[in-house]
């Protein structure tokens, strides 16, 4: 049976700056109240959130053969008014840029991820709002 255990080190540096370093090795530098200086936790959440879709929408979109050269996408993460501000509602527009882009392979490639791949969203849909949509642009 595969080991499905992630690990990660988050360590202070000063202030209220921390260092997360995961267990592969790579390292992300948070801060908790120094806006600037680097992304707090909460930037991060809404980051991974859009990090993990655009995996699974290029994935999909260039197993589709599709000739865009360009993807990302914009996220919108509406916070509660009361501690602990948790996201109450997060929308992730994605935007693919290319040549003669299919409409209906985008428009699945966003779907699959929401419901089936995306593992970031799947485990904040149960407390938050998330909601997608698309555009593509020509190149």
């Amino acid at each position: 049976m595969a080991d499905n255990t992630m690990n990660a080190r988050v360590s202070w540096h000063e202030d209220m700056t921390f260092v997360a370093t995961s267990g592969s090795g790579h390292q992300v530098i948070m801060d908790g109240d120094s806006p600037g200086k680097a992304p707090s936790p909460m930037e991060m959440v809404l980051m991974s959130a859009g990090s993990c879709a655009s995996v699974d929408v290029v994935s999909i979109l260039q197993k589709a053969r599709q000739d865009f050269s360009e993807c990302y996408c914009e996220l919108s993460g509406k916070r509660a008014d009361s501690t602990p501000k948790v996201f109450t509602d997060i929308h992730i527009e994605f935007v693919v840029v290319g040549k003669n882009v299919s409409e209906s392979h985008v428009e699945r490639a966003v779907k699959l991820s929401a419901d089936k791949y995306c593992s970031v969203a799947k485990m904040l849909e149960a407390s938050v709002n998330i909601t997608h949509s698309y555009r593509i642009e020509e190149a």
